[in-house]
């Protein structure tokens, strides 16, 4: 069976697909916020000396890294559903990475050495000083090519949002493909655009690791 490939439905889908693409990186961007600052805050809750905040923070984590992003994609748009859906897209998008960057920023708080915690004490910093000045400009060094790889994993799964109607650049690839029947070069065309954009990305992520020393 001979398949012949349609170049001017390359050239028809590609509007369509950079306004999808605008969408998605929107999503990732504003997704990727959402979980570096709200992961941390899950990291440094975690630490509190009260069982009333650790032990709730850590059975809401782990319900949201055990349940798959799909689920829980469906489960807030039925929830929410007079919310515009790529807002609870964004949302859960950031609520389910911060879930997994919260164990990362607790690993380069980890890191940290005791001594700077020692010497802030020494100096009789208060505890909002010693986050601010010390622990945190080191922690999140330690940890931004982890934080870099997740944006790019996000990148990659904003696909799922086509699940609650969000017009992502696979959706559009495949709104395209089903009014023209043209699959192939639909789907072809948006998996290029997404290696387009994560694969230099990737690139600097590594030349950021290694000049971190990681």
């Amino acid at each position: 069976m001979n398949y012949n490939w349609d170049w001017a439905s390359v050239g028809d889908s590609l509007p369509l697909l950079w306004e999808g693409f605008k969408t998605t990186l929107l999503a990732t961007v504003l997704g990727t916020l959402v979980a570096a600052v709200l992961g941390l805050i899950v990291a440094m809750a975690g630490r509190a000396p009260s069982r009333l905040v650790t032990v709730p923070v850590r059975a809401v984590t782990e319900f949201v890294r055990s349940t798959p992003l799909l689920v829980q994609l469906a489960g807030a748009y039925a929830v929410f559903n007079t919310v515009e859906p790529l807002t609870i897209g964004i949302t859960v998008l950031g609520i389910h990475y911060a879930s997994y960057l919260s164990e990362v920023y607790r690993a380069g708080i980890d890191a940290v050495p005791k001594g700077q915690w020692e010497a802030c004490r020494a100096l009789s910093m208060s505890p909002r000083r010693t986050w601010q000045a010390v622990i945190l400009p080191q922690a999140v060094r330690n940890v931004l090519p982890a934080l870099g790889n997740y944006a790019i994993s996000m990148f990659k799964e904003t696909p799922f949002l086509a699940v609650i109607t969000v017009s992502e650049m696979v959706a559009e690839a495949r709104e395209y493909g089903a009014t023209h029947f043209v699959y192939a070069e639909t789907f072809t065309l948006a998996g290029l655009i997404f290696l387009a954009a994560s694969y230099p990305t990737s690139l600097l992520m590594r030349k950021l690791e290694k000049r971190l020393g990681h």
